[in-house]
């Protein structure tokens, strides 16, 4: 997106989130390339709506409350996500929204967007500035504008996706059996589990080295922590697929350490800790039984 005023006749496509916590980053407009001397490819914006009025952040006592406390005041962050490749008039702007497929271009956004709370965790030395997710967002919009009401958040035309699930009521069923097994003590939460998890939110942020890295860990721990469970259904050979995988694993880990991955390594990360999920999936399975 220029930093001049955009003439009327060009648009911007956007992805808006809603959420309900300040992510990080401080109000402004965050322009990002993606490398040094090369065309913008984004812009995104942040702003605060609905700030608690700072002197209810600045008591420094504690004081009694009322025996039913109100709602603390919260805030809402409103990120905007632009493309900053303009279309050509609002024709072509409209039959691009009536054709795009909304859920793609917010997944594509939100991967945008978590690199600028990623620089802001780097920059700042903040590891609780945490990545942001779709299911999180009080709203998402998809849509375009022009110039300067893009970057102000409003728009020409935009839709609303609908709020991101549960999903099936049987899988949330059994995520509340997991976690009910794991706050009563009858189930563990396996370290290769939860590393898995931070490969798989690095991965989606297109943080592949980070990704890779983590994966090669989670790998082996997994491996390790898996072996209890060697004898009971088709964990032996889950086992034996996942040391199998070693070697790729360590593979893409040493380039990440090289530096960048190619689109063949990105996929082989993806693959592998695809299996690793599988076989953790199919333990906590058996865990609860």
């Amino acid at each position: 997106m220029p930093t001049a005023p955009a003439p009327a006749t060009r648009a911007f496509r956007f992805a808006q989130f809603e959420l309900p916590w300040a992510i990080g980053p401080a109000d402004g407009r965050y322009l990002l390339r993606p490398h040094a001397g090369e065309a913008p490819s984004h812009v995104v914006v942040i702003a605060t709506l609905g700030a608690p009025q700072r002197r209810l952040l600045r008591r420094r006592r504690a004081r009694r409350v009322d025996p039913d406390p109100p709602p603390a005041p919260v805030l809402v962050t409103r990120a905007t996500v632009i493309d900053a490749a303009a279309l050509d008039g609002e024709r072509e702007a409209a039959r691009w929204l009536d054709g795009v497929d909304a859920d793609r271009f917010a997944a594509d956004a939100l991967a945008v967007l978590n690199r600028v709370v990623g620089a802001h965790r780097i920059a700042a030395a903040e590891p609780g500035a945490r990545d942001v997710t779709r299911a999180q967002a009080l709203a998402v919009r998809v849509g375009y504008g022009y110039g300067e009401e893009v970057a102000d958040g409003r728009h020409r035309a935009a839709v609303e996706l609908p709020p991101a699930g549960p999903g099936r009521r049987s899988a949330a069923l059994r995520a509340q059996e997991r976690l009910a097994a794991l706050l009563g003590g009858r189930d563990v939460a396996p370290a290769g589990e939860e590393l898995a998890q931070r490969a798989r939110v690095d991965l989606a942020a297109g943080r592949w080295r980070l990704a890779a890295l983590g994966l090669a860990v989670a790998l082996d721990a997994a491996v390790a922590e898996l072996v209890p469970w060697q004898d009971r259904g088709d964990m032996a050979a889950r086992i034996e697929e996942l040391r199998g995988l070693r070697p790729q694993a360590r593979a893409a880990a040493d380039r990440a350490l090289q530096g960048g991955l190619d689109d063949d390594e990105a996929a082989t990360v993806d693959r592998v800790l695809g299996r690793v999920e599988a076989a953790m999936r199919a333990r906590a399975a058996l865990g609860h039984d």
